[in-house]
């Protein structure tokens, strides 16, 4: 039963001052640290919120599988097609963690995919970019899977419960994924001059579209003040942006491989690294499905989606079988 049919349920909705007291109430467990879980009273306007984010983020997840899917049969070794292969299910299985959460809030899987594949939902920008080389694998663990990282560890201490279990268990897979990036962008920043290069080009593409993962500015996120509010989000954009450009810069400097911004300098009196200005233009028009690839990922998920049709009828025929055996079973 969703909080919506709770509410009806129990005439609530009806009663705008008893609202108002539910309301007070679920800020102040909020404000405690204390769990919201599916069968608690919450506003709808946070179920509607979970929903957007967490859905979004199954999405990422899965759209995310393409780009390094792509590799697969092109990684330069054995060992390296199995480590990716496993990293690109790791990828799948964090979509289906973060639907199931979803679910229990009230919103079909169904729904969500069918949003998606027709563009009502959105995914991370990030992946309506090209990856032109294996360089390209080392860069996405290493930059977009760091940024991740940055972003996504706060959340397994969000409010809601099922999404913050979601999350820690993602995590732990994806510090192995960032990892694993940066050791193939490490052997290729020690190889051959044409290895070193492969490496610097796939920095140069992939680090201002990794900072844009963070979102817009603080002052432009439209749900950004809400969110922390509730502890869906628990820091704000900007600040886990510099704080990603802290930890990325060194790593950077002890491969050997040049940041691809000229007014980057370390502020001593701030300790912080001051970097250039992002391209919010560019941003905005990726968002939009105005990346170099979106038309692509897309065109590629509803192919998938259509192609499992039989496995998702099978699925059911299955189960509604074994319903009718146990309702047999049950009548005698």
């Amino acid at each position: 039963m969703t909080p919506a049919q709770i509410h009806e349920l129990h005439g609530e909705a009806a009663d705008p001052t008893l609202e108002e007291r539910r309301t007070a109430r679920f800020q102040a467990r909020i404000d405690a640290d204390e769990k919201i879980e599916p069968v608690d009273w919450m506003p709808e306007a946070y179920r509607k919120t979970l929903v957007r984010q967490i859905s979004q983020h199954a999405h990422s997840e899965v759209v995310g599988m393409l780009p390094e899917g792509n590799w697969i049969g092109r990684a330069p070794s054995l060992r390296r097609k199995a480590v990716l292969l496993a990293k690109v299910q790791d990828e799948g299985g964090h979509g289906l963690y973060l639907y199931a959460a979803a679910e229990t809030l009230g919103v079909s899987r169904q729904e969500m995919v069918e949003q998606l594949l027709s563009g009502a939902a959105k995914y991370s920008s990030i992946f309506n970019y090209p990856t032109l080389s294996w360089a390209d694998i080392g860069a996405i663990g290493w930059l977009v899977d760091g940024a991740a990282i940055m972003n996504q560890v706060p959340i397994c201490r969000c409010s809601f419960g099922p999404y913050a279990r979601a999350m820690q268990r993602i995590c732990k897979e994806e510090s192995f994924h960032q990892r694993q990036g940066y050791e193939i962008m490490l052997q290729l920043s020690r190889g051959t001059p044409e290895q070193k290069q492969m490496a610097q080009d796939a920095l140069d593409r992939w680090w201002w579209p990794s900072l844009m993962m963070f979102g817009p500015p603080d002052g432009e996120s439209q749900h950004g003040a809400q969110g922390m509010a509730w502890k869906i989000k628990l820091f704000g954009n900007d600040e886990l942006r510099q704080k990603f450009v802290d930890v990325t810069v060194p790593q950077a400097e002890y491969l050997g491989l040049t940041m691809p911004d000229p007014d980057l300098r370390f502020d001593e009196a701030a300790g912080h690294y001051r970097f250039g200005a992002i391209d919010w233009d560019e941003f905005k028009r990726v968002v939009k499905g105005g990346g170099p690839v979106a038309r692509d990922r897309m065109k590629a998920r509803r192919r998938a989606y259509d192609d499992g049709a039989w496995v998702r009828e099978a699925a059911l025929a299955h189960a509604e079988k074994k319903r009718a055996r146990r309702a047999e079973k049950i009548a005698g």
